[in-house]
């Protein structure tokens, strides 16, 4: 209650209202049962921009993900899979990012079908600015789904947090292309955590760009799927079963397959460095509402960040420290 402004809750409705959003909770007709899996992870409401129904578990649904920094191979690779499958009326569900996503994307709406992006921020605020006109264009043609509400501003946490979505929401997972710590990486975690078929698209053993993908293959036991047609093997045998899944407990939203965390990617330590600013100090409960944490921890983590050198106490409040100044 200490982090509720109920003022800002009054404008975020508001805002939901002017941009035509709509809130969906478990239960709905258009509600996607694969949340369910995620246990005491999965969300508690949903906020969409377009047709909810394209989230309804009824409907074959696929997630292909990959590399920002993507190569030509990639990017081919990506939107020859994405339109062989939308022509199949499977709905192909990503990210909305630059790069893997934006091609997948591109490629459903250009094939006459449907396609989902699931966002960091509010599904008001159309992230990132360089996809506006795409990510209207998936408004018309799917929709943009989010488990925060609108005026929410992506964080770099936020976007790991929401990739468990991305693969509880589908019936099988791809990644196109991955560097070794591509967040893509993420997303196939939650995906084998949850039982849900991952595919994995090889390339160049010269590129850092195919790593992750390799990794994949060989560690998390990865089907290698090379074409739109292998990648809809994945879900053939669940389709044909028409059984609920039923799943393990969920990951955290820290899983990356083949990588060990540091101590500034601890999830509550990263989602404090994201609220804090280099210019503006915020005080405790300030930092408590825009990072989403309990007041005790965020005392309790400023004090670990200070020793670190990453967070600074000044009379007016907490400041973050750049790098370069630490």
């Amino acid at each position: 209650m200490l982090r509720l402004d109920r003022v800002e809750q009054s404008l975020d409705l508001a805002v939901a209202r002017s941009v035509g959003a709509e809130l969906l909770i478990p239960g709905d007709d258009d509600w996607p049962s694969g949340l369910d899996d995620l246990g005491r992870h999965a969300p508690f409401v949903l906020w969409v921009r377009g047709s909810s129904r394209d989230l309804n578990s009824a409907r074959p649904a696929v997630a292909l993900v990959g590399a920002r920094a993507c190569s030509a191979y990639g990017q081919q690779v990506a939107t020859d899979a994405s339109w062989h499958l939308a022509r199949r009326g499977v709905t192909v569900i990503s990210g909305g990012a630059y790069g893997i996503d934006g091609a997948v994307h591109r490629a459903a709406i250009r094939a006459d079908g449907r396609t989902v992006a699931f966002l960091a921020g509010g599904v008001d605020r159309l992230y990132p600015a360089g996809h506006h006109a795409l990510l209207e264009s998936i408004i018309d043609n799917g929709c943009l789904a989010s488990e925060v509400p609108c005026g929410t501003t992506p964080t770099k946490w936020r976007f790991l947090q929401r990739n468990r979505l991305i693969a509880a929401a589908s019936q099988a997972t791809a990644v196109v292309e991955a560097g070794s710590r591509s967040g893509s990486l993420n997303t196939a975690g939650h995906a084998a955590h949850l039982g849900r078929p991952l595919g994995a698209v090889p390339g160049p053993v010269s590129t850092a760009h195919s790593i992750g993908c390799h990794r994949l293959l060989r560690e998390y036991d990865a089907t290698c799927v090379t074409s739109g047609d292998e990648m809809m093997q994945l879900i053939e045998p669940l389709q044909a079963a028409q059984s609920p899944s039923s799943g393990p407990p969920a990951p955290q939203t820290d899983v990356v397959p083949g990588r060990d965390r540091q101590e500034d990617e601890r999830p509550r330590a990263r989602r404090l460095i994201d609220a804090l600013s280099a210019r503006t100090p915020r005080q405790p409960l300030d930092l408590a509402r825009q990072s989403g944490l309990p007041l005790a921890d965020v005392v309790a983590e400023l004090g670990s960040l200070q020793l670190r050198g990453v967070a600074k106490s000044t009379e007016k409040g907490w400041l973050h420290m750049p790098r370069k100044h630490r």
